[in-house]
């Protein structure tokens, strides 16, 4: 599993730990990743993805995970947040022509 957000695609960065001596030391700072449960109202079930505390702020921004998912660039969203993406989609087309036939 690895360490990048499925929805923004933030990933470890590296650099440096500079010392008060100034000496530098190799050092990552790995994202604040939290495996959470979104619910997606298109389809009527929970979404289990691993972001980060910025996305879920970003999606409690948006309106929710649908929302977020329809804005969000294809290049940024992981395999499984495609694969989400395009039920949502499909999901929303079926019910606008239930509803255009209704």
């Amino acid at each position: 599993m690895s360490r990048r957000c499925e929805l923004t695609g933030k990933g470890p960065m590296s650099g440096n730990t500079v010392s008060h001596a100034n000496n530098k030391s190799r050092r990552r700072w790995l994202p604040n990743l939290n495996e959470v449960t979104l619910m997606s109202e298109t389809l009527n079930r929970g979404v289990k993805l691993r972001i980060s505390a910025a996305a879920l702020r970003s999606v409690d921004h948006r309106g929710g995970i649908d929302a977020f998912l329809a804005k969000a660039k294809d290049d940024e969203l992981s395999a499984n947040a495609m694969k989400i993406k395009k039920e949502i989609a499909k999901a929303t087309v079926t019910a606008a022509a239930a509803a255009a036939t209704a």
